[in-house]
């Protein structure tokens, strides 16, 4: 699994404000990074069909243990409850343990800014 394209569930309105979250989790072990995997389509449907979900990339380098999430959300409401839900929920809870370490970068853009930058997202996380 190399990159997940950015996939739209619901374009947003043209010229608001857009919630944009990012994440970089590398796992402890090889069996961490498969777990990850295992689990990321299912979560990854459920973003799909999250309320307030404007796009969704991921980014997968299993054999170097790491991976990378950006999402463009309507609200951080929206997000908070998205990562609340039954189907995000239990898999982070689930994986916490293999996990080695994690960063996480919240930022707002412009609408007519998506899809976003992959560059932005690494800046925004270092």
């Amino acid at each position: 699994m190399p990159t997940l394209p950015w996939t739209v569930p619901n374009p947003p309105p043209r010229d608001t404000e857009v919630h944009v979250f990012a994440s970089r989790f590398e796992t402890r072990t090889l069996w961490g990074a498969l777990r990850f995997m295992v689990r990321t389509p299912g979560v990854w449907r459920g973003v799909s069909r999250a309320p307030g979900a404007y796009g969704a990339s991921l980014k997968a380098q299993p054999l170097k243990r790491t991976f990378w999430t950006l999402s463009a959300w309507e609200s951080p409401q929206a997000l908070k409850e998205f990562a609340r839900s039954r189907v995000h929920a239990p898999v982070s809870g689930g994986l916490a343990a293999q996990m080695r370490d994690s960063k996480y970068a919240r930022w707002t853009v412009s609408s007519n800014d998506l899809p976003l930058d992959w560059a932005e997202a690494r800046r925004q996380l270092s």
